[in-house]
């Protein structure tokens, strides 16, 4: 198969260009557009290991026989004689397999043996190829091993109405309590504050002895490639760490930033017990798809309720193992929040197994706070953002240069000083310019060059400033440099020659600027079946979390990172609280209650702040904890897509929505459709009313109907369901594609 990515926080991008790309076939390649923002950086990395293989063998796998199949709220019963003898049954399955293997194909090596959310084997090849070793009718698919890297009041916790969530329900002292949730990623560290058993209950604690305790119960690794390192599940990278804070800290804890205050931070489940499963020990930075097979089986058969994977990779349609399993481990009661990846920004970029039809899949969006430099002018405090410039060490004042001659940016009105300045244009002054075109270092040495004494480069697109990267050239501009948003620079722009301060000490700033889709944040639709991710978004750029103590300078050690990484822990803590409120709903009915009472409306554009509602970037919108919680019907599936639809063919096509009531009483549904395209694509929904039992199911019918020489791209529409005394308003997006 296509290894997966671990989609690795961004430190410091904070905001880029977000581009459209019109929905339609081919997509291009995700670039900047010319004349516009150059600056970014890019890297690649190795996307499969062809020297190891997934191997899926004839046979259901527990999750998924009928026979041992869990049933509604419950997990696969270990201890049943039915399930034993069906193992044992996959268990000879796999040794007939592996007798085969080493009579015809001797030099390749099974390394690891799955029977939970695949029947499957992993191969170490050895030379050999996947014809030869799958030449068997024993063998379903073989697929090359993904290689995966890691991804990146409370304001954060605050967005999502987590603390009114756990109103509901007693309160942060219960909040996720009882709940275990797998983190699969670097480690965690238990030394750190956030993840203190002070006050829990003793646990059995599994794995490695010293690296748990009763709130982080479980550390085990998994790393077959490299057996002879004798890796533990020690925390060596920050991204776990990072990660099971944000699902699970434990409430108010104290989180300031190398001796900076901000706020007592907390997890959005402070209760939950968390694992350490960890696929990326010592300094390894990419896993293959048997380490992820491996950790999540075990997490499953540990007992965890829901598994957090802060990764991606390249898809592979749908038939990729990881997304396979995924989909099976959904169904057997084990709720797997994905990052959707950040290979955005750009349609089609979605990664595996983010792309699978049962994850729960994360986009990213902004929390307008961050540490950052005071520069004030008057009355006005604008927020800077270091990056790898030069910072002040003592305090500057000095007065404001505002660069407008030509060329100039149209976003901010202020010039782009990418070709030389007057000579002493800036003696003296800090001068005020725009992103844009060339790269930092370029803007910033030009301004250098005409005397500036410090320099400030307002943003060019929404939202909070970003972190500048130096491009790499000789003879970098040694002045102090910072970066603020757009609206701070348009604001700086009428203070020429005013009285400016940059302070030396950083301070914590909260900007308000929340709410902003990343641009790294990957899109949809999949590739193949053009179904819609991602299903939600969840705060994901300035998300600050726990950090181990080696990574800053003054611990407790605490960070501000970026990445759908960061976005999928939200949700993996969202599904702990609502499992813990309620225990009987089942995996598929808590991803629905997640992605389904979405808010709708307050996601916008990082390119000009307009509100953003394309589901293809932002699934059902952002989500709501007190919604999910408080839901009243489960979607199955939670979006509709009715897949590539040819423009001349003029089609009608069908599909079946299942509606589950999640109340205790009867409830009466109204359904509509909402957002219907402008032309030529139509949907509906039959019957308008239904009537379920308490607990009851119901299946709809959605109808879509193109019209022939339906324009191209993609058409949506959403979904609606109003019942009596529901405030929700639930929905799920519709989604075809004319090509």
């Amino acid at each position: 198969m296509k290894p997966i990515r671990l989609t690795r926080h961004l430190k410091f991008l904070a905001l880029a260009l977000a581009l459209g790309v019109p929905l339609s076939l081919p997509p291009p390649p995700a670039q900047a557009a010319p004349g516009q923002n150059t600056d970014a950086n890019t890297s690649t990395r190795p996307s499969q290991d062809t020297g190891a293989a997934l191997v899926q063998l004839n046979g259901d796998a527990l999750a998924t026989y009928v026979k041992t199949k869990p049933p509604k709220g419950k997990k696969i019963d270990f201890n049943s004689s039915t399930v034993k003898a069906y193992r044992a049954q996959l268990s000879a399955l796999r040794n007939d397999y592996k007798a085969w293997l080493h009579a015809n194909v001797p030099g390749a090596k099974v390394t690891g043996e799955f029977d939970i959310a695949l029947n499957a084997v992993a191969v170490q090849l050895n030379g050999a190829t996947l014809a030869q070793v799958s030449a068997t009718p024993m063998v379903v698919n073989a697929q090359y091993q993904g290689l995966y890297y890691p991804n990146a009041t409370d304001p954060d916790v605050a967005l999502i109405s987590a603390p009114q969530a756990w109103a509901l329900a007693g309160g942060s002292g219960t909040a996720g309590a009882g709940v275990k949730v797998a983190i699969v990623d670097t480690g965690i560290d238990i030394s750190h504050p956030c993840f203190s058993d002070s006050g829990y209950d003793a646990q059995t604690q599994l794995g490695t002895p010293g690296l748990t305790n009763n709130k982080v119960i479980a550390a085990k690794v998994f790393s077959n490639r490299t057996p002879q390192q004798h890796f533990t599940p020690a925390a060596i990278q920050e991204h776990g760490t990072h990660v099971a804070g944000t699902v699970a800290c434990n409430f108010g804890t104290p989180a300031p930033v190398n001796g900076v205050t901000t706020y007592n931070m907390s997890g959005v489940a402070p209760r939950a017990l968390l694992g350490n499963y960890n696929v990326f020990p010592g300094a390894l930075t990419d896993a293959r798809s048997e380490d992820i097979m491996n950790a999540l089986e075990a997490a499953y058969q540990d007992g965890f309720d829901v598994a957090n994977m802060s990764l991606g990779g390249n898809a592979h349609g749908i038939q990729d193992l990881l997304t396979i399993a995924v989909d099976n481990l959904d169904q057997a009661n084990m709720v797997v929040a994905v990052a959707a990846g950040n290979s955005g920004p750009g349609l089609f970029t979605v990664e595996s197994p983010g792309s699978a039809a049962r994850a729960l899949a994360a986009g990213a969006a902004s929390v307008g706070h961050f540490i950052g430099t005071p520069i004030t002018v008057g009355a006005f405090t604008a927020a800077g953002v270091t990056g790898d410039f030069a910072t002040v060490s003592t305090n500057l004042t000095a007065p404001l240069g505002v660069v407008t001659s030509a060329p100039t940016n149209a976003a901010t009105g202020l010039g782009i000083a990418c070709d030389p300045l007057p000579p002493n244009s800036l003696t003296g002054r800090i001068a005020l310019i725009s992103r844009g075109v060339c790269s930092f270092s370029a803007k910033i040495r030009n301004a250098q060059n005409a005397g500036a004494v410090a320099v400030v480069v307002s943003n060019n697109v929404a939202g909070d400033g970003i972190g500048m990267a130096q491009d790499g050239t000789a003879n970098q501009p040694t002045v102090p440099a910072y970066n603020v948003s757009l609206n701070d620079g348009v604001v700086l722009k009428s203070d020429n020659a005013q009285s400016t301060a940059i302070s030396a000490s950083p301070a914590y700033l909260v900007t308000g600027n929340d709410d902003f889709m990343a641009a790294f944040s990957s899109q949809g639709p999949t590739d193949v079946d053009f179904r819609v991710k991602p299903d939600v978004v969840a705060p994901g750029v300035n998300v600050l979390s726990s950090i181990p103590a080696a990574f800053c300078q003054i611990p407790p050690c605490f960070a501000f990172f970026q990445g759908t990484s960061m976005a999928t822990p939200h949700l993996a803590g969202s599904a702990a609280v609502v499992l813990q409120q309620h225990p009987t709903w089942s995996a598929a009915e808590v991803r629905s209650a997640i992605v389904n009472t979405a808010t709708r409306g307050v996601l916008r554009s990082f390119t000009n702040g307009a509100l953003q509602d394309n589901v293809n970037i932002n699934g059902a919108g952002r989500e709501n904890l007190l919604a999910a919680a408080d839901a009243i019907v489960g979607f199955d599936p939670v979006s509709v897509s009715f897949g590539a639809v040819p423009s001349g063919s003029g089609q009608t096509r069908q599909l079946t929505v299942t509606l589950t009531n999640l109340t205790a009483f009867l409830q009466v549904y109204s359904l509509s459709i909402s957002g219907q395209p402008a032309n030529s694509v139509a949907y509906s929904v039959a019957p308008t009313s239904v009537s379920v039992a308490a607990g009851g199911k119901a299946d709809v019918a959605v109808t879509m109907t193109a019209a022939q020489g339906a324009s191209v791209g993609g058409k949506q529409a959403y979904l609606e369901i109003n019942a009596t005394n529901d405030r929700k308003n639930p929905h799920a997006a519709l989604f075809t594609l004319i090509k």
